[in-house]
């Protein structure tokens, strides 16, 4: 049984939701945002082997892992992973569904961080995207759909995301969504320190 709740990207996402056990689809004229589905192995794998963009992911903290996946069996195996997360309230990793093209070419996981540096009390959002997909547009059209409902659906103040100084087009889409980028370091669970965050505070 399908219990998602659909709710579009200009409409306020209901406070007593909880986003693990019912979670919301989110959509505009190009995209929508749902829960990753069996059913997705194939585009997904379109996305973790694309050489292009694993540089571009936000591997920090993830125990080593690059999110390089080449072959149906490592999907599947982190496809089960992530199914597995969210039923345990660990991360919700949303698939990013292209309309006009019928295909996931992207996701986004985030979870709610608390922890004792600056980026605590705070939806950590990574985003994944294939290579052609790596646009200032489509990602600014990707981030209206998930940051405002973060705060609600996280209950956080600040929504904070990864771009290398080589994501020029990602950046851009930051910048222009009203994201800052912060000079503080993420610290790791080994005390590793992590930079290039850009963060975006509740309602600025």
């Amino acid at each position: 049984m399908d219990n998602n709740k659909t709710a579009s990207s200009d409409k306020e996402c209901d406070n007593s939701v909880n986003i693990y056990e019912s979670c919301p689809v989110l959509q505009n004229d190009r995209f929508v945002l749902r829960l990753v589905r069996d059913g997705d192995l194939n585009d997904l794998l379109m996305i973790y082997s694309d050489e292009k963009s694993v540089p571009l992911f936000n591997s920090d903290n993830c125990h080593g892992d690059d999110f390089h996946y080449t072959t149906p069996e490592r999907m599947r195996a982190a496809l089960d992973f992530w199914k597995q997360a969210y039923e345990n309230g660990w991360f919700v990793r949303f698939a990013v569904e292209d309309k006009d093209a019928g295909a996931v070419i992207g996701t986004i996981e985030e979870f709610r961080r608390d922890e004792n540096d600056f980026f605590t009390d705070c939806g950590l959002l990574r985003l994944d995207l294939r290579s052609d997909y790596e646009k200032s547009a489509e990602i600014e059209s990707i981030l209206s759909l998930i940051v405002a409902p973060s705060f609600r659906l996280f209950g956080c103040t600040i929504v904070a995301t990864k771009a290398v100084p080589a994501a020029a087009e990602r950046i851009k889409a930051l910048e222009n969504s009203g994201f800052v980028k912060s000079q503080e370091a993420l610290i790791g669970h080994d005390g590793t320190k992590y930079y290039d965050y850009y963060v975006k505070y509740n309602n600025k």
